[in-house]
Parts: C-alpha cells; structure tokens; sequence
C-alpha cells in the first residue's frame, strides 16, 4: 500500500472521529429541548450538554483512544493479535484498589479527585510495579515473562477481588460489581483532566517511538541488530502504556476489548507500519468508545447500559473471529 493511501485513509479516520465528536453529545437531547428560545426547559438542556453531555464524549474519546494505542503496543510487544492492554494485570490491579476502597467505606478526595480513582489507579501502579519486580528476578525483560507474570498478577487480583466480594454486605457487593461493568456516568470536566496529562505523556512516549515499534514486530534480535536498545524500549512503552491504562481505569472502571479490536481493524485498513498504525488507532479508538457509550445511554434510555457491557458484546464475537479466521501469532501482525 502506497504511502498517499495510508496518509487518505488516516485523514479519512481523523474526519470520522470529528464527526463523532461534534454529533454525538446532541444524541438524545431533543426529547427536553422543547419550548421557547429561552424557556426553562432548554437551559436544562444546555446545563446538560455542557455539564454532563460533553464532558462524557470528551472522557470517552480518551478513554478509548488510550486503549487502543495501548492494545496496539502489547500486540507489537508481544507479535500477537489477540493481546490486550490488560495482559499484565493493570486492569485487575485496579479494580482491586477501587472493590477495597468501597469495602473500608472511608469517603475521601485529593485535590478534587475522588478517592476511589485514587485506589484504583495505586491500585494499577502496584499491579505494574509486582510484574516489573518480577521480571527483574528473572534477570530477564522478555516478553515471555512479562506475559507470564502478568496472568500470574491478574489471577492473584481477581482472586482478592471475590475474596472482598464474599466480605461485603450487599450495597457494597453491588457497587463493586457494577464498576467492575465499565462506565462514564459523570459530571462535569474534573475526570477528563484527570486522565488527561497521563493520556497525553503515554501517548507522545509512542508516537516517539514508532519506528522501534516497527522493528521489534518484526523482532527482537533484528531490532537489537538496528541497534535498538530492546530492553530499554521495552520498559519505556510497558510504563507509558500501564501509566494511561491506569488512569482510564480510575476513572471509568474496566472497559475490554477495545485495546483488541480498534489495532487490529486498523492493521487490516493500513498495514502494520506504526507511522501510520499509531494516529489511525488513536483517533479510531477515541470514535468508537464514544459511539459504544452513545448507544449504551439511547437503547433503554432514561436507563442506561454500562459501557463495558456494549464492548464486550462486540468484542465477544469480535475474538471468534480472529481465533476460528485462524490468527496466528504472526500472520496479521508480521
């Protein structure tokens, strides 16, 4: 594929996701925005876009857009389609941080932010932090280990997690379920600009990178013949992509398949070069999250579905493709 039609059908991603962004905070509004120019009911209705409507699109599109730069990392690191953001744990790490701040009941905020995202993203941290430690043990920073004890960190954590689970009394059970569901039900801009200064560090971090993005697909003793410094690499896009994955969580819970599905789309549109792979899944990604949440608040609306329910009822098949189209380790990403 010529480097023109890589550069049309990123362009073509970009106009999509302006789209996106620019209709959808107005989906579902019109039902209240009725009556006169400056009746009651439409200052309620612009209290909503621009106090509920607006900030949610915009935390979505960075929710999303981090998760699909981060799956496409993994799935680089690891020369594997099916790899997600949550191999290592992080996602679990979380969630555990978030179940046992629900379970001790302390209700607390820093600097306005509420203190379950704190647990959760610490919680993320540590996650990050028991895989490096453990790799480091190993005297070796291969892929292969950092898998490893990433599904190890993963079990340990969901274990705990069921384990608070069977302490809790029945409202905190349910909370902890329903967070575990993924989400974006807030309010006002204070979550978005929590996430965003970890979003925009990771992601700058990869689109510096690109290019040893590049050759560790193609692997990691050519790469190391190119004179990249693997190990290194490694360690700087396992941080950047653990550091955003966290902050989403914290703030929106585990939302899956993302990381999965928005790469490989992106692959099959533009190849596996990451000049182009990189741009294209972020702005892919940030379009469709929004589009998932949009349709997770219109199907039983004024009910809502949890976001995280919407992606995995796509990703599900999504994964059955890929495994039954016979993906293998290196024939899409190779």
């Amino acid at each position: 594929m010529s480097h023109q039609r890589r550069m049309v059908i990123v362009l073509a991603i970009a106009l999509g996701a302006v789209c996106v962004l620019l209709m959808t905070p107005f989906l579902g509004l019109e039902s209240i925005s009725v009556g006169s120019i400056v009746g009651a009911e439409d200052q309620i209705a612009m209290r909503i876009f621009w106090m509920i409507r607006l900030p949610r699109v915009m935390t979505a599109f960075l929710a999303g857009a981090a998760l699909a730069i981060s799956g496409m990392v993994f799935q680089a690191m690891f020369r594997n389609p099916l790899a997600t953001p949550f191999t290592l744990g992080v996602s679990s790490g979380a969630a555990f941080g978030a179940a046992l701040y629900i379970k001790i009941g302390i209700i607390f905020s820093v600097l306005g932010i509420s203190g379950q995202s704190l647990a959760a993203f610490l919680g993320a941290i540590l996650s990050v932090l028991l895989v490096y430690a453990i790799s480091r043990i190993k005297k070796t920073f291969t892929t292969a280990t950092m898998l490893m004890a990433g599904v190890a960190i993963n079990f340990f954590f969901s274990s705990l997690i069921l384990f608070i689970q069977y302490l809790s009394d029945f409202a905190n059970s349910f909370r902890i379920i329903r967070w575990l569901m993924g989400g974006f039900e807030i309010a006002g801009f204070r979550p978005m600009l929590t996430i965003l200064p970890f979003i925009v560090a990771g992601a700058l971090v990869i689109f510096l990178i690109t290019n040893e993005l590049n050759l560790l697909l193609l692997g990691e003793d050519l790469a190391l013949s190119r004179g990249v410094a693997v190990n290194k690499i490694k360690a700087v896009l396992f941080f950047a992509t653990s550091m955003m994955i966290g902050a989403v969580v914290s703030v929106c819970g585990p939302i899956g398949f993302v990381g999965m599905m928005i790469p490989h789309i992106c692959r099959l549109l533009l190849g596996a070069d990451h000049r182009f792979l990189t741009p294209a899944s972020f702005l892919f990604g940030g379009a469709f999250l929004v589009l998932c949440d949009t349709l997770a608040r219109l199907l039983i609306a004024p009910a809502e579905i949890p976001v995280g329910v919407i992606t995995a009822l796509l990703g599900g098949p999504f994964f059955l493709w890929l495994l039954l189209g016979g993906s293998s380790e290196h024939s899409t990403l190779g």
